[in-house]
């Protein structure tokens, strides 16, 4: 039995091409955002517009340029303002608490004030900026 032997001719099928083409250009650019980073300039501004407060529910801390801490304008420890904050919500937890810091504090003075808020997840807070 004699077998023919011709040859056979290999087609790729172009109408699927297009599709396969846009599925690894979505597969590319989905991997590559994957580890793309963004850096943002931050440029720290003074108060543009200003919010005014009552001046009858606040709690004013003071901080100055070295660090030290004043509760409304005695000075205090973060202990004392801790106990004093914590009072103060307990009576009255609407009262706004103002942080008052000199333009030239470290910020890690302020954060300390900050952590202490944080701790007992005080909710009215202003940050005091000079205004124009």
């Amino acid at each position: 039995m004699k077998l023919l032997r011709g040859r056979k001719t290999f087609t790729v099928p172009m109408n699927a091409m297009s599709d396969v083409a846009f599925l690894l250009l979505i597969f590319i650019m989905l991997v590559s955002l994957i580890n793309y980073r963004r850096e943002v300039k931050i440029e720290y501004p003074e108060a543009e517009r200003a919010k005014r407060t009552s001046a009858e529910k606040n709690l004013e801390i003071w901080i100055d340029r070295h660090g030290g801490l004043y509760l409304e304008g005695l000075p205090a420890d973060l202990e004392t303002i801790e106990t004093a904050l914590g009072n103060t919500y307990r009576s009255a937890p609407d009262t706004r608490v103002h942080i008052i810091a000199d333009k030239n504090t470290p910020y890690i003075h302020v954060n300390s004030v900050l952590e202490i808020l944080q701790l007992l997840q005080y909710r009215v807070l202003s940050l005091v900026v000079r205004g124009d």
